[in-house]
């Protein structure tokens, strides 16, 4: 069974992300604060929930928080500052707009979510001095599989992956050729085919090997 907290204190968020390891589309972040008498029998890491349960168990996990808030990072803005920076800044944006504020956070993984803060940058947001020293003033603690470990991150990680996949369901109807509404711009075979035969489009990562080091594209 999910552990509900952490630490002691009351307003404890979760934290987590979706699509580290797309070729396309956003990095997807979630933060989430619980009921204290949340409940959700069979909860787990998104990954181990199919796509029908992880879209039908959404709605409760939203009425049963006080309070979340989801984050999309997009790839032109991931180019600029690599995927692992605009995986933590992604969470890091979450955080600013959850109310009340976190008096603590938990985060899967296994690296610090304030490791890197005001990142030079031209795209997307750019935190203020304040903004940062807020961010810093919070005490958070990374927890390796803490998405199959604490219900907070559990959720976050369901909130996460569902509304990127959402995003990437209304993308391929774009550009359906690299059916993103089954592989999410995941390196699939059938992703990197579609690549090879028409190339690239506005929504891949430039920063990532598209293509297995053997091939090459023109851009």
């Amino acid at each position: 069974m999910l552990k509900l907290n952490y630490s002691n204190h009351e307003l404890e968020y979760g934290t987590d992300e979706a699509g580290r390891g797309c070729l396309a589309g956003p990095v997807t972040a979630a933060a989430i604060l619980l009921k204290k008498d949340f409940f959700l029998e069979n909860l787990n890491d998104s990954k181990q929930i199919s796509e029908k349960n992880r879209f039908k168990i959404r709605p409760f996990i939203e009425e049963n928080a006080i309070s979340f808030s989801v984050k999309n990072i997009f790839n032109d803005e991931i180019d600029e500052i690599n995927i692992l920076n605009a995986s933590m800044k992604a969470m890091q944006e979450c955080l600013l707009k959850v109310n009340p504020k976190p008096e603590y956070i938990i985060v899967d993984g296994n690296r610090s979510i304030f490791s890197k803060l005001g990142l030079k940058q031209t795209k997307g947001k750019i935190f203020s001095n304040e903004e940062i020293d807020y961010l810093k003033s919070i005490p958070n603690t990374s927890v390796i599989k803490g998405d199959s470990k604490y219900t907070s991150i559990a959720a976050a990680s369901i909130l996460a992956k569902t509304y990127r996949d959402e995003y990437m369901d209304k993308i391929h109807e774009e550009f359906p050729m690299y059916n993103w509404k089954k592989n999410k711009g995941y390196p699939t075979k059938e992703h990197r085919e579609a690549i090879m035969k028409y190339g690239v489009t506005k929504y891949h990562r430039m920063s990532f090997r598209l293509l297995p080091e053997q091939l090459s594209l023109d851009i």
